[in-house]
């Protein structure tokens, strides 16, 4: 399960990378985010098609449609968040899923951590708390923080169907297949809604890339994508779902790291001091394997 959770959390930073970039370009963000499940409507129908799988009862289709509008949902927010607020903020609060997970698996499924596993889930929150107190964020300065919290929520809730589908002992690539699906119809829709390209002030831009190299740039992000799903879906049929979701949640170390040296976004004292904590809680989850 560490193996596929680490398999996981490597592939999802390069997308949230692609992401901030992507988020800083004039481009129409339904357009590109169509392409991204788009490519991963087509990989799991292949692959469901050469395995032979299928959908066997209605509540199997049903959690893959749900999983499909939290993960449309949550792909929006995050987006939207990178382009309108500080990209290190929008990591770290976009990274708070396992603790809307934790809650859920326990409410639904009576699921518990171990004393060890819970200590090293506590020190991560502490981290990720102290770097999200660090920010100077109020209800008139929110700096896109709300794009961040409804991001964290819609990926909590992505986590649960996905754990409910393994649950529900649904095939892989036909519940992958009505996710990204139904997620590229979506913004398919959404696209056709709004072609408009605006910027940060609700004005309207010209493009800086066509049609075509926006899809073109969503689809090679969903390999990424498609790939983590993957992983994170085979890890949670044998492992806990809050520390699954906790250990994959990690990747936005690795964004804050890219958002330092990058995009030269500096760190306070406060925020070096919540990376070290979450960085222990890792170590404490990984030792108790």
């Amino acid at each position: 399960m560490d193996c596929l959770c680490a398999v996981s959390r490597s592939i999802f930073w390069h997308e949230g990378v692609m992401y901030q970039w992507t988020s800083q370009k004039n481009i129409n963000r339904n357009l590109m985010l169509c392409g991204v499940f788009f490519v991963g409507f087509v990989i799991s129908s292949i692959a469901m098609w050469f395995l032979d799988q299928q959908w066997y009862t209605w509540s199997q289709v049903a959690v893959g449609l749900a999983m499909g509008f939290g993960s449309f949902a949550a792909n929006a927010a995050l987006h939207k968040g990178f382009s309108v607020g500080k990209a290190s903020l929008i990591s770290v609060l976009s990274g708070l899923p396992p603790l809307f997970v934790v809650l859920m698996a326990f409410l639904f499924w009576n699921e518990t951590l171990t004393t060890q596993q819970f200590i090293g889930f506590i020190v991560i929150f502490i981290g990720l708390y102290t770097i999200r107190y660090s920010s100077d964020i109020s209800f008139r300065n929110l700096q896109g923080a709300q794009w961040g919290l409804l991001a964290a929520l819609c990926f909590a809730l992505n986590d649960v169907f996905g754990k409910q589908s393994t649950r529900l002992d649904s095939d892989m690539f036909a519940t992958l297949t009505l996710m990204f699906g139904f997620g590229s119809f979506l913004f398919a829709i959404g696209w056709l809604k709004n072609r408009r390209i605006t910027d940060r002030n609700g004005n309207d831009v010209a493009p800086h890339w066509s049609g075509a190299k926006t899809f073109g740039c969503g689809m090679l992000i969903g390999l990424t994508n498609v790939a983590g799903m993957m992983a994170i879906l085979s890890a949670f049929a044998i492992g806990t779902t809050g520390l699954v979701s906790a250990i994959a949640a990690m990747n936005i170390l690795i964004i804050l790291l890219y958002s330092r040296v990058f995009l030269k976004e500096v760190f306070s004292r406060q925020e070096i001091l919540g990376l070290v904590a979450a960085l222990a809680g890792i170590l404490i989850l990984r030792l108790s394997q």
